[in-house]
């Protein structure tokens, strides 16, 4: 008898995000194609590099009016549902819009619209930023404040701490800069 031929399982859509960093002007903003299909524990692997955050602090989506994350079993962080297995679409329930928080402490809040649905062959690769525009701000600079106070005294060399922040970062800071091929680069080493 002759085993019939499985046509291969059609690749997921993808969802177009429009994820923006909130209270901050100008915008800090990046789009960026998922499949519906991921889970948020790897959507938030995705945000923290097209983004540019660095990992070191706790997070939490709320979707729908559930909020997901990784569960503190210490009982530090708040109480959410966990991450690790529900998928983007699932969560969603039919809702576009969605909210991601990052670090706790500086409470970085994105907002985060599905803006639409894409063929699984639009993009070169998985997930795909397709554009942003301006900087992150630091790890640990402060929330929404700090980080004003930061790029004001980064800019002007006569502040009198220009010389403090710039020891602090290592580097000049352009508030404007956004590299596209770089998080893409950074989204390659992500498997969904």
């Amino acid at each position: 008898m002759v085993k019939p031929v499985r046509s291969p399982k059609p690749e997921p859509d993808l969802l177009l995000l429009h994820i923006e960093l909130k209270w901050i002007e100008p915008a800090i903003w990046r789009r960026v194609a998922v499949p519906e299909n991921i889970t948020l524990g790897r959507l938030h692997r995705v945000f923290q590099a097209v983004m540019g955050w660095e990992d070191c602090h706790m997070h939490e989506f709320e979707i729908a009016g559930e909020k997901y994350g990784i569960p503190d079993s210490e009982g530090w962080g708040p109480p959410v549902n966990p991450e690790a297995r529900k998928t983007l679409i699932k969560a969603l329930n039919g809702k576009k819009t969605f909210s991601y928080l990052y670090d706790f402490g500086d409470s970085w809040e994105h907002t985060i619209k599905v803006e639409k649905n894409l063929p699984a062959a639009a993009c070169p690769q998985v997930p795909y930023c397709v554009d942003g525009a301006n900087a992150c701000p630091p790890e640990d600079v402060g929330s929404v404040p700090g980080y004003d106070e930061f790029v004001e005294a980064m800019e002007d060399p006569k502040h009198p701490e220009h010389e403090s922040v710039l020891e602090w970062y290592g580097e000049l800071f352009n508030p404007a800069a956004f590299d596209l091929g770089l998080a893409n680069r950074w989204l390659k080493q992500i498997k969904v």
